[in-house]
């Protein structure tokens, strides 16, 4: 599962973390950008902290091919259009998540709170599949997460 958002500071990061504790049954989770930032904003790890998730590891990188490639469902939740944003967009699942970047900490927290509810119904669908097996996953080590 591949989390994308525009500077994969604030929403990727945060889904990230949150599907990595409450859905590691069904999704391996990475996070991207289209321009990433760079670096995760301390209120985007104070969030998930204050929320009791890890914010270790989370940095922010672009999109690599081999994770695009390895990922079975690519969240998109950029504001970018997936028509506009990718060349193959037919594994692309549109979330319609504001960007919190630059805002305050109230703001971080409802962004949270809307990304950790699509997640959990995300996993709940992926648990429902029967084409999801788990335990057959191989984790991608040799790449970043």
């Amino acid at each position: 599962m591949l989390f994308i958002c525009l500077g994969n500071a604030c929403r990727s990061p945060m889904a990230k973390a949150i599907a990595r504790r409450d859905a590691a049954d069904v999704i391996e989770p990475y996070s991207a950008g289209l321009t990433p930032l760079g670096s995760v904003p301390d209120l985007t790890k104070q969030t998930l902290m204050n929320n009791g998730y890890s914010a270790e590891s989370l940095e922010s990188t672009g999109i690599i091919r081999p994770l695009w490639d390895a990922a079975d469902i690519v969240v998109n939740m950029s504001g970018i259009p997936k028509e506009r944003a990718f060349l193959d967009w037919r594994k692309v699942e549109e979330w319609d998540v504001a960007d919190p970047y630059g805002t305050d900490p109230a703001l971080y927290q409802t962004i949270y709170e809307e990304i950790r509810g699509r997640v959990a119904e995300l996993a709940d669908r992926l648990r429902k599949s029967p084409a999801t097996r788990p335990a057959t996953r191989q984790p991608m080590t040799h790449y970043r997460k």
